[in-house]
């Protein structure tokens, strides 16, 4: 019999974290466990999944239909506000206790603590009866950062103690974001478990377009106003602050005005989006920039299809989907040396690692990629080997069934 999973997200913007949790979600569902998915309003640039979880409808394994529950709830928002923030906790709390569930999973630091409180605190309630409730964190990539002051930070890592004193067990999406959260004593080392965010993997092994049929760079290329002999160096990311586009046109605005091939495809948007590309104006790169706006994710394969190299300077993350779903791909990788971007970005092995905002690093991995177009196949075609098993979505599925029969397992004692 099927467990009844409650899964809990900030927000189902289009992103890696929020991804990651509507697959687990379908897979789970596909399992043959009654799956819920509760988040909080959807509004701003960066586009929605709620569409995709909304229309899913597959088959369980006894052949009978199955599909996602969800669960709007207007007071979990992003931002710190302490009444709404109260007010949500209890909204979280009525909802557990009216579904019952086995596991409550939650996602994303605000919805992490609120949620964990609100399922620690149901965990005991009369009406469960006795039955234990596993608590799940997933890390996807760790609040606080170099980039915030040290009071938002200190805010932050107590917080993230709290709400580890009131879960069974925590899932890092890299080993980068255990050692992290343990060399700030958040939690015991025993609670943590490494599941890689998994992914559709053959919609990048080999792309479709919209009416199912296999794409080559060229075709993708010509939708876009690309030349077949351009040298594409792409991104996918939203256009926001830590994103790394302006050290993009730091590092490699003089290549770009010297080398009419060389061509800059953005693939993206959000709140920044003006602001940067008045700075490719001002620049005198209007010509050499393509940007795409928002792409719905099933997209997102044809786009990487028209890539040469794809280059993710971010300053923080947790895993970068996009850093494998490249190398599936074929396209070889360069990106900044994060969190957890150097388990799958292996320097000189499957691409080039540069240290944070070493621009003039940044621009020689780059024009190493073009002056070496053999070793670019090289990194690529060892990274998609590598990325095959590790990042498909049944493998993270499977891995959290694991994490789950653990939590329960804890829950009971």
């Amino acid at each position: 019999m099927g467990l009844r999973i409650l899964h809990i997200s900030t927000r189902l913007i289009l992103g890696g974290s929020q991804e990651n949790t509507v697959l687990s979600c379908e897979g789970q569902a596909r399992l043959g466990h009654d799956v819920h998915l509760a988040f909080g309003p959807i509004f701003g640039p960066e586009g929605s999944l709620l569409a995709r979880a909304e229309g899913f409808r597959d088959q369980g394994p006894d052949g009978r239909p199955c599909r996602l529950s969800l669960h709007e709830v207007p007071t979990l928002v992003r931002e710190i506000r302490p009444l709404t923030d109260a007010r949500c906790f209890f909204a979280l709390r009525s909802l557990i206790r009216r579904l019952g569930p086995d596991i409550v999973h939650t996602h994303s630091s605000k919805a992490g603590v609120l949620g964990r409180a609100a399922a620690w605190a149901e965990r005991t309630h009369p009406s469960r009866g006795g039955r234990p409730l596993g608590v799940v964190h997933t890390i996807h990539g760790p609040p606080f950062h170099a980039f915030l002051p040290a009071t938002t930070n200190a805010v932050y890592v107590a917080s993230e103690r709290y709400a580890a004193r009131r879960c069974h067990r925590i899932v890092s999406v890299a080993d980068a974001m255990t050692r992290q959260f343990r060399e700030r004593d958040i939690g015991t080392q025993a609670q943590y478990s490494t599941v890689y965010s998994g992914m559709e993997i053959d919609k990048y092994l080999e792309p479709r377009d919209e009416q199912g049929r296999t794409v080559t760079q060229e075709d993708v290329r010509l939708r876009l106003g690309l030349s077949p002999m351009d040298f594409v160096i792409g991104t996918v990311a939203r256009l926001a602050e830590l994103k790394g586009h302006d050290d993009l046109l730091d590092a490699l605005g003089e290549d770009l005005r010297a080398n009419p091939s060389w061509k800059l495809l953005w693939v993206g948007d959000g709140w920044w989006r003006e602001r940067l590309l008045e700075r490719v104006r001002a620049m005198g790169l209007s010509d050499r920039v393509v940007t795409t706006g928002l792409v719905p994710s099933e997209q997102v394969p044809m786009m990487i299809r028209a890539m040469d190299v794809l280059v993710h300077p971010s300053y923080r993350e947790g895993l970068p989907r996009t850093v494998p779903q490249a190398l599936l791909g074929g396209v070889p990788v360069v990106a900044y040396d994060v969190d957890g971007t150097g388990e799958i970005c292996i320097n000189r092995v499957t691409g080039r690692l540069v240290p944070v905002r070493d621009l003039a690093t940044l621009r020689e991995a780059v024009r190493s990629m073009y002056d070496h177009p053999q070793e670019r196949l090289a990194l690529a075609t060892r990274g998609r080997e590598m990325c095959r098993e590790r990042f498909a979505a049944t493998t993270m599925v499977n891995e959290l069934e694991k994490v789950y029969a653990l939590a329960l397992r804890d829950a009971k004692t």
